[in-house]
Parts: structure tokens; sequence; C-alpha cells
């Protein structure tokens, strides 16, 4: 079963593009998008109207920049990066995720 838009906590999405863009590089939208559902075996599937007005929020926050190249296929794509502050916050994103989870943990397995 695979998880609803629901089911993804608000933020979420942005701190999963930002660790792509750091562990991959520059990437097009459509390598972040394969990234993620290839590490997560299929289970999050991103599309092109969830993934681009992330990108472009990113974007306009300062924390990935954007240049236009040419993909493997040989076609125009845009190229993402992680920015100076794009990882600061992708580093108070992971902390702030792995206290959260913590917490999460301790409630659910509380009897």
């Amino acid at each position: 079963m695979r998880p609803s838009k629901a089911d993804v906590l608000q933020g979420t999405l942005d701190v999963l593009v930002l660790k792509t863009v750091d562990s991959m590089g520059p990437i097009h939208g459509f390598g972040i998008a394969q990234r993620i559902q290839q590490i997560s075996d299929d289970l999050l599937q991103l599309n092109q109207g969830t993934l681009y007005p992330a990108l472009l929020r990113l974007q306009q926050r300062g924390w990935i920049t954007s240049e236009w190249g040419v993909s493997d296929t040989s076609r125009k794509a845009k190229y993402y990066s992680l920015t100076r502050s794009g990882r600061k916050q992708l580093q108070e994103e992971t902390a702030n995720w792995d206290r959260m989870s913590a917490v999460i943990n301790r409630v659910l397995k509380t009897t």
C-alpha cells in the first residue's frame, strides 16, 4: 500500500529534496524524483505537480540554485544545486527530524 499525500508530514518533501540534491550534486528535477523513488523502494513517488512547486519554493528561500544544462538524453534541463544556506537548513531539518522521530517512537513504544 502506497502512502497517500496526506500521510507525508508537512515539510518532509523539502528535506527529502535538500538531502537528495546534497548527496547527488547538481541534478535535474526528474533525477530528484527518480532518486527519492529508488531510495524509498518505490514507496514515495513524486509527480511534477508536487516536486516542481517544492523546487521553486526552495529556490525562492535561497536554499537551492538552478542552472540550465543538457541531460544525458541531450534534452535541455534545469539542474539544481544546494547553496550554503541550503546546507545549513538541511542540517537543521535533519536535527529536527531526529528529535521529532525520537519523541514519536517514545510515545509509540509506551505501554
